[in-house]
C-alpha cells in the first residue's frame, strides 16, 4: 500500500470562474462543478470519457504550476502550436512544498515534439537520444529517467506502453511515490489505475467525484470483454455480417 503523506506538493487548487464567462471550459460539465478540488494521495487518476475535461484539468494544472504547455520540465520554454485552454489564468494551485528540478510534464499527443526539443534541453543526456529509439522506447526511457522527488503531470502514458510496460511503470510511480513524489495522471487503463490505494476521480456530466477501481470504465469494460469475449463481439459484430 502507498504510504500516507501529509505533505503533497500539491493538496489542492482553486477555480475562479468569473475569469472564464466567456471560455469553452466553463460550457465542460464535470469542470464547470469545480470551485475547489483536493488531492489526498501521492498519485491521484484522473478517469472519464474522451472529452470529459480530465486531460484540460490536467493541463491547467500544469501551466498554472509552472510547466510548458507542452511538456517537460519547468525549463523548457517552446511552443509549436496555440492551442491550450485559458483555464491556468483562472487557477490558484495550493502548494505546500517546492515543485523540484526533476518533475515533469507529460503528454502523449505531444511526444514527438518534446522528443525534438530534448535535444537542446538535455544536452548530452539520455533524453537527446529520444528519436533514436521506438516510440514506446522513449516514452518509458523519459518516464524512467526522472527519479528524484517531484511532481509529476501525465496525460494518457499508456498510449505508447505495451501491457508489460505499463507494469513496469506502475511498479515505478509506486516506489517513487512512497519516496514523497506525486502523480497526478490522466489515464484510461485498468492496468495503471490499480496501482494500491490511489486517489481516482471520475470526470463525468455529474461533475468531478472519487471513484473505486472496481467501479470505473476501464476496469468494468475489460473485464467484461475478457470475461465474456464471445457474446460481447457477437452483440457487437452482429449487424456486420
Amino acid at each position: 500500500m502507498l504510504k500516507s503523506m501529509d505533505d503533497l506538493i500539491v493538496s489542492g487548487l482553486r477555480i475562479d470562474w468569473n475569469m472564464l464567462t466567456d471560455s469553452y471550459v466553463s460550457r465542460i460539465p464535470s469542470l464547470r462543478s469545480i470551485d475547489e478540488l483536493e488531492f489526498h494521495k501521492n498519485v491521484t487518476f484522473l478517469v472519464g470519457e474522451n472529452g470529459s475535461g480530465k486531460s484540460t484539468l490536467l493541463e491547467g494544472i500544469a501551466v498554472a504550476c509552472g510547466f510548458n504547455a507542452e511538456g517537460g520540465t519547468r525549463n523548457y520554454r517552446f511552443s509549436t502550436y496555440d492551442d491550450t485552454s485559458d483555464l491556468a489564468k483562472a487557477m490558484t494551485i495550493y502548494r505546500q512544498y517546492a515543485i523540484g528540478p526533476s518533475s515533469f510534464f507529460l503528454r502523449a499527443e505531444s511526444y514527438f515534439t518534446l522528443a525534438t526539443q530534448a535535444r537542446e534541453y538535455d544536452h548530452g543526456g539520455g533524453l537527446a537520444r529520444l528519436h533514436e529509439m521506438s516510440h514506446g522506447e522513449g516514452f518509458l526511457e523519459i518516464l524512467l529517467s526522472h527519479t528524484g522527488k517531484g511532481l509529476y503531470l501525465m496525460d494518457e502514458p499508456e498510449s505508447a506502453l505495451s501491457t508489460q510496460r505499463q507494469l513496469t511503470l506502475l511498479e515505478h510511480m509506486y516506489r517513487m511515490a512512497n519516496d514523497g513524489s506525486q502523480f497526478i495522471v490522466a489515464t484510461h487503463s485498468p492496468i495503471l489505475l490499480g496501482l494500491p490505494d490511489a486517489e481516482i476521480l471520475s470526470f463525468d456530466e455529474n461533475g468531478v467525484h472519487p471513484c473505486d477501481y472496481e467501479d470505473t470504465d476501464s476496469y468494468q469494460i475489460t473485464r467484461v470483454f475478457i470475461n465474456h469475449r464471445e457474446s460481447v463481439l457477437r452483440h457487437l459484430l452482429e449487424d456486420e455480417t
